[in-house]
């Protein structure tokens, strides 16, 4: 008996999404609620889970088509029978990247093997392979049956092909003849489908081997170019900034991590210290933390932190509410929960609305300085840089001292310069003597 399966509800105003990768492929084994297709939709990926436990039978839509909430996408066969094991299906579907996304049965093309790439084992733990990770086993010629996969549920993702590559060519790239090196991978392009992967165009000369990739712009990466864009034509933004010595905050981290982490079960990290500051900050600058609605000024005497976490498919905001009322446990704990399901692509569409300020840290990634977008319709956003060690001058001399610059945009028709130099003073003080936070000055 075949069951259907069909796009499952997207959240409040969310009409269709983007098929963004099949999880599994015509003929293989699902058991009941496990994940056979992702889609894509303007805030999140979502899972679609198999119904009941059988085969897939048949595929009704392809990687990359536009799909209607309740639409018909595939057949399970309860009754059926596997006809190949997952590692099988994952070393076939390596071989044959211009299939990817198509139903095999509809192939008439042979498929050929690839040269220099052993068949998978039985002991291969592989699932089936996202095109990108198809492309990467092409471009490389690694065998993924040899490559621990550190995605969601031990999937394989492109980081680790490439890292395979490197570690048995010492770096470089193991194509045979490679004149330029794999296309970088960056949040325009992670979101990206077979379809147009593959069917995008290339070029090339005779200088070199340069190419050129056309590659359309995944619905995540749409909605938050628009978004920013809006921001920047709406806002009268204007950004302050200020520095401040983090010496106070290391040595407190260095002083008290393992008993934190011993009793709480989470790592001490700056954020926590940062939160609490600009909680502190707010209630001095009411107005940093409102919202423009209209005509009207709306503010807030709760602090719903927006957490910027880069995702594979682009930028995400998960939002810590309540954050002025919450432990320095509980807000580690949080973020460190959003920042582990950004990566598995499991965040709701509810845990990243509302929001009334943003802390956006670039300096995990080696910033030293930046003017963040603000995040509408709140007024401002916290950026973090990283830490260095620079001379400054205290008590006449001069010293070296780990700094951080911090940089506040803000939204001029609500917030004053005068406020807004003041909040982040107010997050300087409070982070150079952390004593401030415990008592409420």
């Amino acid at each position: 008996m075949a069951t259907d399966v069909k796009v499952p509800a997207l959240g409040e105003s969310i009409t269709e999404g983007t098929l963004a990768q099949w999880l599994k492929q015509p003929g293989e084994a699902v058991a009941v609620d496990e994940a056979i297709a992702s889609l894509e939709t303007d805030k999140v990926t979502v899972e679609v889970p198999s119904p009941v436990a059988g085969v897939l039978a048949e595929q009704m839509a392809k990687e990359g088509e536009t799909v209607a909430v309740g639409a018909l996408i595939a057949r399970i066969d309860e009754g059926g029978t596997a006809s190949a094991t997952p590692a099988e299906a994952a070393a076939a579907a390596t071989t044959n990247p211009r299939g990817a996304g198509e139903n095999p049965a509809l192939r008439d093309e042979p498929t050929a093997p690839i040269a220099d790439d052993p068949p998978a084992g039985p002991d291969d733990h592989i699932t089936t392979l996202s095109p990108a990770v198809r492309r990467a086993v092409l471009e490389y010629h690694v065998d993924p049956s040899k490559i621990q996969g550190t995605g969601k549920d031990g999937r394989l993702t492109k980081d680790d092909v490439i890292a395979a590559a490197e570690a048995l060519k010492g770096g470089a790239p193991a194509q045979a003849g490679a004149q330029a090196p794999p296309p970088i991978v960056t949040p325009a392009n992670a979101g990206a489908q077979p379809e147009q992967k593959l069917g995008s165009r290339l070029r090339g000369n005779d200088e070199g081997g340069r190419k050129e990739e056309r590659v359309k712009m995944s619905r995540i990466r749409q909605t938050i170019a628009k978004r920013l864009k809006e921001a920047q034509n709406t806002a009268a933004m204007l950004t302050t900034f200020n520095d401040v010595d983090m010496t106070a905050v290391i040595e407190a981290r260095a002083r008290y991590k393992d008993l934190f982490e011993k009793k709480h079960g989470i790592r001490l990290g700056f954020m926590g210290f940062f939160v609490k500051a600009c909680a502190l900050a707010a209630k001095d600058v009411p107005s940093v933390n409102a919202s423009l609605d209209g005509e009207d000024i709306v503010y807030h005497d709760y602090l719903d932190v927006s957490v910027a976490v880069s995702a594979p498919k682009g930028l995400v905001v998960p939002v810590v509410r309540n954050a002025d009322r919450m432990s320095f446990a509980e807000i580690e704990k949080t973020i460190a929960d959003y920042g582990k399901r950004a990566k598995d692509g499991t965040l709701g569409m509810e845990e990243m609305q509302g929001g009334t300020f943003t802390i956006s840290n670039g300096g995990v990634f080696g910033s030293l300085l930046s003017t963040p977008i603000i995040n509408p319709p709140q007024s401002a956003v916290l950026g973090m840089h990283r830490i260095e060690e620079r001379p400054v001058v205290k008590d006449g001399q001069i010293v070296a001292r780990p700094m951080m610059y911090l940089a506040l945009s803000y939204d001029h028709r609500l917030i004053d310069g005068r406020e807004a130099v003041t909040f982040l003073v107010r997050v300087k003080e409070a982070i150079e003597d952390p004593t401030r936070l415990l008592i409420d000055l």
